[in-house]
């Protein structure tokens, strides 16, 4: 899409702006989530070390894997109210209706 189209249509300009952001987040922590779900859980055995007193495998496996994905769905929902409202306030500036 040409770029020209945007700079006619601000409000159009700021959606395309949301959704790359909306992107760019989904994907770190998707990232993440594959990170402490996958990879770390792989590994763990091969980390074994002390870790608030229990084997570092044993920890991620009962409640690390667990407080961090609550952390990712807390870290998104303050992301995207952030995100939402900068739509908001990019068109609300550009006088077009936006999402108020």
């Amino acid at each position: 899409m040409p770029t020209s189209e945007f700079a006619a249509d601000p409000a159009r300009a700021a959606r395309a702006r949301h959704w790359r952001r909306t992107l760019r987040l989904t994907a770190a922590l998707l990232l993440a989530w594959f990170l402490v779900g996958f990879v770390v859980t792989w590994f763990a055995r091969d980390l074994d070390f002390p870790f608030f007193g229990w084997p570092f495998s044993f920890w991620v496996a009962a409640q690390g894997g667990i407080v961090v994905f609550v952390v990712l769905i807390a870290v998104y929902a303050r992301r995207m109210a952030r995100i939402d409202r900068l739509l908001a306030d990019e068109t609300h500036a550009a006088g077009a209706p936006g999402p108020r």
